[in-house]
Formats: C-alpha cells, structure tokens, sequence
C-alpha cells in the first residue's frame, strides 16, 4: 500500500513538473518578440535623448555605419554585432551614437549606447539593458536617477583624468560624481573604452569620406 502511494505521488509529480515545464516555455515563447520589441524601442527613444531632433536633420535610426572591426573589441563583445547611428546637419556629421557593453556590472553585462559628438566630447550615455540589483546597482538607469548625466560634456582626456578637466571646479571632478560601486565603476571603464574606440577609429571621418 505504501509502495503504490510513494509510485502514484511521484507519478503526479512527474506530471506537475512536465505541465510547469510547458507553461514555462509557452510563456517564453510568447514574451520573447514582444520583450525584444519593447527593448528596440526603448534603445530608438534613447538615440533621440542622447541627440535631440534640433541638431540634426538625417534619419538617426536609419544612417549607420558598421563598427570598425580592429578597434570593436574596445566596445566589448556583445556590442560588436551592433551599428552606429551618425547625425547630421546637412551633409555634416555632428555626432555618433556606438553600442557598447560593459562586460563586468555585479549582476552580469550592462547594455549601454554611448553619443560622442565631432569634437570627441560626450553628448550622452544611456544604459539600455542590465541585471542589477533593483535599489542598489540600477541607478545607472536614468529612470531611477541622474548619475548616468555626469558624464555629458566629458572627452577622453578628463575621462582619464577622473573627470578633472582644465574647465572642471575644485571637488567636483569625475570621481567625486561617480560613487564606490562596482556598477558604476563598470559602466564608467566602459565609456572610457568607448571614447578610445572613437578616438582610435574615427568613425565619422571614416564615414564621411
């Protein structure tokens, strides 16, 4: 009697977890195309807020160009099946927006899009997907705060130099915005190498010729 109670439970067991296991993947399978869409437009909105409409006049989502393929790895491995978006004014480029990937957030790989403008400075960061922590590490998302803003304005030099640029005041260099956490300081070595990948393959030169 027990031996046939211990089988009949492991038997509805077996069927609980072949049905949960179904459920899961259906529901995968549903969430995915619409996960992935709501991701594609979220990244589209962030090109617009990184270069606003007012300073140029092109296609931001449709003008690319591919990544350089000797300097891609600065961008990180995940980001060099990306594009990059260029705006212009005219026929002018005035800015790129690069893919780039910080492999080494708390959580895992932290998806950002970085807008350097003609003269190599910053026109903004925005992370685009992460796993970090909600309350702690996503405050890299602009949604839960300002942080990811400190880097506007900065070029590869200040970058280098925690934010002390020749313009900066007393105190109120880079590390002083960035705080102690091992998100911030992933996202932060990451726009670094993106700005070095910028100044290394000159892309808007390269796609203005």
């Amino acid at each position: 009697m027990l031996r046939q109670s211990i089988g009949f439970n492991s038997t509805l067991l077996g069927i609980f977890a072949l049905i949960t296991a179904g459920v899961v993947a259906v529901t995968q399978q549903l969430t995915r195309e619409p996960i992935a869409e709501a991701k594609e437009r979220a990244a589209q909105a962030a090109l617009y807020e990184i270069i606003p409409r007012e300073r140029h006049d092109n296609d931001l989502l449709n003008d690319v160009m591919p990544l350089a393929e000797d300097h891609a790895h600065l961008l990180g491995k995940d980001a060099q099946r990306g594009q990059i978006h260029v705006a212009r004014s005219g026929s002018e480029p005035v800015a790129a927006i690069l893919p780039s990937v910080a492999p080494d957030g708390y959580s895992g790989p932290i998806e950002m899009i970085v807008g350097v403008d003609a003269d190599g400075r910053i026109a903004g960061v925005r992370v685009t997907s992460h796993n970090e922590t909600p309350g702690l590490g996503d405050k890299i998302d602009l949604r839960k705060g300002n942080w990811i803003l400190s880097f506007d304005g900065h070029d590869l030099e200040s970058m280098r130099n925690g934010g002390h640029a020749a313009s900066s005041a007393p105190g109120k260099g880079f590390d002083q915005l960035t705080g102690a956490t091992i998100t911030r300081k992933a996202v932060t070595r990451q726009v670094e190498r993106t700005l070095e990948y910028f100044e290394t393959a000159r892309p808007l030169e390269t796609n203005d010729e």
